[in-house]
């Protein structure tokens, strides 16, 4: 059993360490890309959520403008597209009247403008028309005016402006090409030797060859992640070999007089990266997908808004404008240009671009650094090891403590890099510490409740479900190995009881027994004792085993008394019921006895035996003869503190050479008649007859008790056949 038991708490703690470890592999599998977790990615996406809504400034940003085609400016001016010219004179209004640094187009201009009628009215020129002059020299003199696309181009022409375009990503056979591309960022080749993998584009849709030969350009492409929240843009886009920049990029250098575009890439070994791209001093921090991560400030119209209807007929404070840089874009909904980010399910996709651009002019944009996937390693490691080693030693409150502070630990660090400018991956370390957490709460729950059970079905029968509790806490320190301890044994008997028993019927007498059996079992747990056995109406009980009881005397004494006060509740229950009333005798000794599995080969029982436990059972008879509830031996008197005793005799029970003194136990204020009871004894002992014979009687006529009868008897017998000279106060018991 030893053997077994040691074995199963082996088990328990190596096995939760090897479940911890199993658990710390699969978690840094993940954090190394050789495994996905769906689940861990999406968490690690929501604390990224989290963090930019907790600590984003909620303040405007001065130096950036959203020049807005609202719905108002589509009811003024008509529905979109509108004709270049008035785009034309839009960009005229930016530069000439509102002096604004650069602007950029959050808008493709895919197709050629028709609005105007010139291509109809070529269309005639070379058919019907064709053979009038006047006809012909008209048209050259006003096609000027009505090819809009040409104008909006020549306003374009030498100013800081960035148009915006697309990117097919989606793959090669859905890829399709329109318009033009601007001239590429970076040409074909330069990223050659680094490990970073670039958002590849199939296909485009570009603006007209006219437009954009007169401007810079951008891609507007945000990289949703797998939840579809855009939280990240494409600094370059891979695209036939060649690097595009963003709309955000482009307006930065286009706002530095088409300053260049350095990158910064990191060698180590044969591993080299691409961190990030610097411009006119500023660097932009990119991830392994040379992408940004877009500080947004705050929800929705955290940047100033101006409908393009008031810009473009002169309704706007110049000051409003003067030296901004202005993105041109759309928050109507019928546009379709609405996106959800961290900040907003519905977000404009211009002011995406507008945050973008105010954390590389502001120096605030988050890196996700190449060694964040070693710290993140180290993380799990260090707190999954902890938790593995500690967690299984600990208390439950103790555990719940640890494995708060752990995680309030990693939150802080994190928190702390995070300020500081540094993205490094949350979700797993704490799914990991709470996945440890309650693998071993529930691994240790496991085996608890298995040991209770072991320790129920072993000792279930003889002890209280508290002691079964504090026993399953280390089930190896108890077994029912026989053993000798120092404990206190309990008989308890019912007096008169065959006699009693007479008169009541078979369910009677069963109801009766058990109504008493309980509560007095009750009391003996409550006080930690264990129940050896029933003997008809009689209990027997022990304490000291199998938990050890440094108190044991204490305890069972505080027990005895608490059934002498139960009974009398009883008592007056038995009486309403018609039952008989009861009186019970008990005996109490401490002492050394044998205590385990005791029997044959064919019934065993956990018990105790020994003349400690033999002089108990005597002390259980002798309160009948002397008419008291209670005996307890001196050594369980010399053990107890707190309770008074009242001395009531030396005597030498059957079977024994040895003398005991028998105590009563007394709860509450002490009698007078204790001490004078006390006095009559020392004069018994003296040999001084007369003197406690008087004291003796005065008692008696007081309280007409069994005990003073008793001593009067052997007084007068005493007088006939007085005590040798030898004689020590000690009376022979010749019965059980």
């Amino acid at each position: 059993m030893n053997w077994f038991r040691s074995h199963e708490q082996k088990v328990r703690h190596y096995g939760g360490y090897v479940i911890g470890l199993m658990l710390i592999g699969i978690f840094m599998l993940q954090a190394m890309g050789m495994l996905r977790i769906g689940l861990l990615d999406r968490l690690e996406l929501l604390s990224y959520d989290m963090r930019v809504n907790f600590t984003m400034p909620r303040s405007a940003f001065p130096g950036i403008a959203i020049v807005d085609i609202d719905e108002k400016s589509l009811a003024e001016e008509g529905r979109w597209p509108w004709g270049r010219d008035k785009m034309a004179k839009l960009v005229d209004q930016l530069f000439d009247r509102y002096q604004v640094a650069a602007a950029g187009f959050d808008i493709v201009f895919a197709e050629p403008d028709e609005n105007s009628g010139l291509a109809v009215l070529k269309s005639l020129d070379k058919n019907e028309l064709r053979r009038v002059p006047q006809y012909h020299d008209a048209l050259d003199k006003l096609a000027p005016s009505l090819d809009h696309d040409r104008l909006f181009a020549e306003k374009l022409k030498g100013r800081p402006v960035v148009l915006g375009y697309y990117f097919d990503t989606a793959g090669a056979e859905q890829s399709r090409t329109s318009g033009a591309l601007p001239l590429p960022t970076f040409p074909a080749g330069v990223f050659k030797q680094t490990d970073t993998v670039f958002v590849k584009a199939y296909g485009y849709g570009g603006n007209l060859k006219e437009l954009q030969e007169n401007a810079s350009g951008g891609h507007f492409d945000p990289l949703p992640d797998i939840d579809g929240i855009s939280r990240r843009v494409p600094m370059l886009i891979e695209y036939q070999g060649q690097y595009y920049g963003s709309l955000a990029l482009e307006l930065a250098r286009a706002l530095m007089g088409g300053a260049d575009v350095d990158p910064v890439v990191k060698k180590s070994g044969e591993y080299a990266a691409l961190e990030g791209l610097e411009i006119g001093g500023m660097n932009i921090p990119l991830d392994g997908n040379a992408c940004a991560l877009v500080p947004y400030r705050g929800e929705r119209g955290s940047f100033k808004y101006l409908s393009a209807s008031d810009v473009l007929n002169g309704r706007v404070d110049p000051a409003a404008l003067s030296g901004k840089i202005v993105l041109v874009g759309t928050s109507a909904p019928g546009l379709m240009d609405l996106r959800a980010t961290p900040v907003g399910n519905v977000y404009p996709g211009v002011e995406i671009h507008a945050n973008l651009l105010a954390g590389i002019l502001e120096q605030n944009i988050k890196q996700k650094p190449a060694y964040a996937t070693a710290v993140e390693m180290l993380t799990l490691l260090l707190t999954g090891l902890l938790l593995t080693g500690l967690l299984p030693k600990l208390s439950p409150i103790k555990s719940i403590l640890f494995a708060l502070i752990l995680a309030t630990a990693v939150g802080t660090g994190n928190l702390y890099a995070w300020r500081h400018g540094m993205v490094l991956p949350l979700a797993a370390p704490v799914a990991l510490i709470l996945s440890i957490f309650v693998f071993e709460m529930l691994y240790g729950f496991f085996f608890e409740t298995r040991a209770k059970r072991q320790m129920s079905g072993l000792f279930g029968q003889y002890v209280p479900p508290e002691l079964v509790n504090e026993m399953s806490k280390n089930p190896t320190m108890f077994d029912m190995k026989s053993e000798s301890r120092e404990m206190t044994v309990l008989f308890s008997d019912i007096r008169d009881f065959t006699k009693m028993s007479e008169g009541l019927d078979p369910d009677q007498l069963s109801k009766l027994i058990n109504s008493y059996l309980t509560p007095m079992t009750t009391i003996i747990h409550k006080n930690r004792g264990t129940i050896d056995k029933y003997i008809g109406d009689a209990i027997m009980a022990f304490w000291g085993a199998p938990v050890h009881d440094p108190e044991h005397a204490q305890h069972a004494v505080e027990a005895a008394l608490e059934m002498q006060e139960a009974l009398e509740r009883l008592n007056a229950e038995f009486k309403e019921k018609g039952w008989p009333k009861l009186k019970i005798g008990i005996g109490l000794n401490s002492g050394l006895m044998s205590v385990g599995n005791m029997g044959s080969e064919f019934r065993k029982a956990y018990t105790v035996m020994g003349d400690a436990v033999n002089l108990a059972s005597r002390l259980e008879g002798l309160t009948k003869q002397y008419g008291v509830g209670i005996f307890v031996s001196d050594a369980t008197m010399q053990a107890v503190k707190g309770v008074k005793f009242q001395e009531i005799d030396r005597v030498r029970v059957k079977g024994k050479i040895e003398p005991a003194t028998i105590y009563v136990p007394i709860k509450g204020e002490v009698p007078p008649s204790v001490d004078r009871f006390e006095t009559a004894l020392g004069h018994y002992r003296n040999k001084q007859w007369d003197e406690a014979e008087s004291l003796l009687n005065s008692l008696k006529e007081e309280e007409d008790r069994l005990l003073y009868r008793i001593y009067l008897e052997r007084i007068a017998a005493f007088r006939e056949n007085p005590p040798g000279e030898g004689w020590d106060g000690v009376f022979e018991m010749k019965t059980k």
